[in-house]
């Protein structure tokens, strides 16, 4: 039996949100999902005990080769400022930034996994003037290059993977890490953004409860609504990519199922909208962000007809916060 992949987590500028998401994970938890993918953790600065010198010690080794590094996890955007010097940001103990050491273990690895959208473009930390010079591992908002730059490649020949979210599920860390321990994840299942297929080539739009009122266009105007969320609200799951609604967070909820509009914290830029997260900027009426596929003509042309033919009962229940009118009951024969 093969020996368990070492995987080392490391933490740069955010919030910890993704930590905090992944010890959410459930069926099965933290500890069980390791040991189900022949996985054990090598430090994390939140879950280990060890801290100090005996990290240092430890990265040090693994640094040089004198340990295997077969998994580099981080967590944050990585901080380049002041003046590209890094040194808003150092490794406690070491008076080294933490891009050198990001860089130079990354250098070692088999794989390298962004942990989050801000490791993976820059995220909420990168936001407005970014005067932290923040960036992703391999990219920078949209672009290409980041901290490691485009043409990277980890020792196992795929560039970074990119669980983008705000934060992530705790399933897409287990399945991708799982997926890479068993060598079951090629660059051709990652999306044009370095994301892993089987999660962000869904919609959040797909399995939203909401679907019916978006069909005919009913919306709502309070996020304590029923309706759509998009027409008013600034929901964006026609157009993110991950499967919230599909794969629920603890098992029952989502942004769009808690009266929450979706703001596609998956995708690269989601921090700068333009304006702002709970709004839906439109021209002449018809919304600016269309559905992902939907060409224009075809989006105004569906939507006349749709709030033509929208059923009273939705009508209701749209700007309601809750069940006003329920469906009417038919004999199963009818016809």
């Amino acid at each position: 039996m093969s020996a368990p992949l070492g995987v080392l987590w490391l933490q740069s500028g955010g919030c910890g949100g993704c930590s905090m998401s992944l010890l959410n994970a459930e069926s099965p938890e933290l500890p069980g999902l390791f040991d189900a993918a022949g996985l054990h953790l090598i430090w994390h600065p939140s879950l280990s005990e060890a801290s100090g010198d005996e990290v240092v010690s430890r990265l040090e080794r693994l640094e040089r080769g004198d340990e295997p590094l077969d998994l580099l996890c981080v967590e944050g955007a990585l901080l380049r400022g002041p003046n590209g010097s890094g040194r808003f940001h150092l490794l406690s103990g070491t008076n080294r930034p933490m891009i050198d050491w990001v860089r130079s273990l990354a250098a070692r690895a088999g794989c390298v996994v962004a942990m989050g959208t801000c490791a993976a473009y820059g995220g909420i930390t990168a936001g407005a003037d970014n005067p932290t010079d923040a960036c992703g591992l391999q990219y920078e908002g949209v672009h290409p290059g980041g901290l490691l730059g485009a043409d990277f490649r980890a020792a196992g020949g795929l560039p970074v993977v990119n669980i983008a979210g705000c934060p992530i599920h705790p399933d897409w860390v287990g399945e991708t890490l799982a997926a890479l321990a068993l060598g079951a994840l090629a660059e051709a299942d990652l999306d044009p953004y370095q994301r892993p297929r089987m999660f962000y080539d869904h919609l959040v739009h797909h399995g939203c409860p909401r679907n019916e009122f978006y069909e005919y266009k009913a919306s709502a105007l309070e996020h304590s609504d029923l309706g759509c969320l998009m027409e008013h609200l600034g929901c964006l799951g026609t157009q993110a990519h991950a499967d919230c609604n599909t794969r629920l967070w603890n098992g029952q909820g989502s942004c769009t199922r808690g009266g929450y509009a979706c703001i596609n914290c998956t995708a690269p830029e989601f921090e700068e909208p333009g304006h702002g997260f709970q709004q839906t900027p439109s021209v002449a009426g018809i919304p600016i962000g269309l559905p992902t596929d939907m060409p224009k003509a075809w989006f105004v042309a569906l939507a006349s007809l749709s709030k033509a033919a929208t059923p009273q009962r939705l009508r209701l229940n749209a700007t309601a916060d809750h069940l006003v009118v329920p469906p009417s009951v038919r004999h199963p024969r009818q016809r």
